[in-house]
């Protein structure tokens, strides 16, 4: 089999949850995608500039990262979690229904950020609950989680692509805008007389033509299967107080009858303090648990954690302003082409994750976290080396989604293993990977604004280069670790031995 039958049983097992868990993320990836293709109409309906519109990414980044950080107090029981759960993509409908109403970029900002705040929350509660019931497992479906988000990310600038606008709108006070056109045709006017001044439409303060809108309400349409899903979830296990059984389900009862012929005992109530450190961030620093504990223990939540803020902030500053830097010199593309490179970008991501699954199964994810960073440096130095060509532009975008795509799962995966599910890395990394995205997308977007889209590509180069040399440092803390507990292992069996030889006698 391609997969371990010990696995599919796990899995269908514990299948609605799993699938239920996928679609939040799919609902995830819907909102992640969309700003990159639409910034530009974005900006024609809030009449703003482009160093304004990006501080709307930075208001759903901000309120994702705290959205992360207080996601896991919503773990402590299963009908926080799917409450949240359910809150939190009904929410996203909402949103992407009221996207078309803000005229002003203040508004939008809000929207942005309510948004952020449910994905964020999303993000975190997901992650930990697949990690929770799947523990040493969780690699394989960590990354089919993942898949969805790439799924949602590639569905949603497909469905913008058909209604983005052809051309730049002029934003800014209207007299200067009536200024630069009347020196245009000065210019033209000089060579030759008989032009019609009327074919040159003058821009007036407030006027915006975009149809982008439809784009939205499409996407809340397509996203409202998630909260029903997730309600239908609650249903099942008997969570929701007006429908709630006293009797148990068919299924508890059969997996109790096997428990008692077993003879195997209850399982006891696990407190909040002993669930693997998996809460919100300000309960993992008080855990009374990490006291005592060695230097490596803490250097591999923060160096694991600064890889997937850059990695992180690499995929949202690359979904971000791949489109606006392809439209400018000296790319140049049309936009409506250019508007393809976001859905291939999604699409490699997609597709990255999806082979990631079978991947994860075979190889350990330290290698494949090897191969995956040094891919992102090589693509992105040939995007620099080859800045002028087009073709390379669509084919580096494709290869830079792929190596992207499957870097937070491993890490994931990779960091809960070392600290045997006792530390609080999920939070870490889901709240450094927010981090990452809220601050490198605004501080890429300030960048372009001063320094010209040539910068876009440097700016992915530094930012790489950084990550794979925190993963050095990541690998260092992991040996250091792994010989603290081998010394801490080897202490505890020279102190049992004697005591195993005195009740012997």
């Amino acid at each position: 089999m391609l997969v371990d039958e010990r696995i599919w049983t796990l899995f269908k097992r514990n299948c609605q949850h799993t699938l239920t868990y996928w679609s939040v993320f799919f609902s995830f990836g819907l909102c992640i995608a969309f700003l990159g293709p639409t910034i530009l109409d974005l900006r024609c309906q809030t009449q703003s500039t482009l160093q304004e519109i990006t501080w709307v990414f930075f208001s759903q980044q901000f309120c994702l990262l705290i959205g992360s950080t207080i996601g896991g107090a919503f773990k402590k029981t299963l009908f926080c979690a799917l409450s949240a759960l359910f809150l939190s993509s009904l929410i996203i409908s909402v949103i992407f229904a009221i996207i078309p109403l803000c005229h002003n970029v203040l508004l939008l900002a809000i929207a942005m950020a309510v948004a952020g705040l449910a994905m964020g929350i999303i993000d975190t509660i997901a992650n930990i609950q697949l990690v929770k019931i799947y523990q040493k497992d969780s690699a394989v479906f960590l990354q089919a989680l993942h898949f969805f988000i790439g799924f949602g990310a590639l569905v949603s600038p497909l469905i913008a692509d058909p209604f983005l606008s052809e051309t730049n709108c002029v934003v800014g006070n209207a007299t200067e805008n009536i200024t630069e056109i009347m020196h245009h045709l000065r210019n033209t006017l000089s060579g030759s007389t008989a032009h019609n001044v009327s074919q040159y439409d003058l821009p007036t303060e407030g006027e915006v033509t975009t149809s982008v809108s439809y784009a939205f309400w499409i996407m809340a349409l397509i996203n409202l299967p998630v909260p029903i899903a997730v309600f239908v979830l609650m249903y099942r296990e008997q969570l929701i107080p007006c429908c709630a059984s006293s009797s148990p389900r068919l299924l508890d009862r059969d997996e109790l009858a096997l428990e008692t012929q077993g003879g195997a005992e209850p399982e006891p109530e696990v407190k909040d303090s002993d669930a693997g450190g998996h809460g919100d961030l300000f309960s993992c620093c008080r855990n009374d648990n990490l006291r005592g504990l060695p230097p490596s223990f803490f250097g591999i939540h923060i160096l694991g954690g600064m890889v997937l803020f850059m990695t992180d902030g690499i995929v949202g500053a690359y979904a971000g302003f791949v489109y606006t830097y392809a439209v400018a010199p000296p790319m140049s593309l049309p936009h409506k082409t250019a508007g393809y490179l976001a859905s291939i970008f999604w699409a490699a991501i997609t597709a990255g994750r999806l082979v990631s699954i079978p991947l994860s199964y075979r190889f350990q994810p330290v290698r494949l976290l090897m191969i995956n960073l040094a891919g992102v440096i090589v693509t992105v130095l040939l995007l620099l080396i080859l800045y002028t060509s087009s073709v390379f532009l669509f084919v580096g975008t494709c290869l830079l989604g792929l190596f992207l795509s499957s870097i937070f799962p491993c890490m994931l995966a990779y960091t809960e293993d070392i600290l045997d599910y006792q530390g609080c890395a999920t939070t870490v990394l889901v709240t450094s990977a927010g981090m990452g995205e809220m601050v490198l997308q605004v501080l890429v977007g300030s960048v372009i604004h001063s320094q010209g889209s040539y910068s876009f590509l440097l700016c992915g180069m530094i930012i790489g280069c950084i990550g794979f040399t925190l993963f050095f440092g990541l690998l260092l803390f992991h040996r250091m670790h792994r010989n603290y507990l081998t010394g801490t292992s080897k202490k505890t069996a020279m102190v049992e031995e004697p005591v195993v030889e005195f009740a012997k006698q």
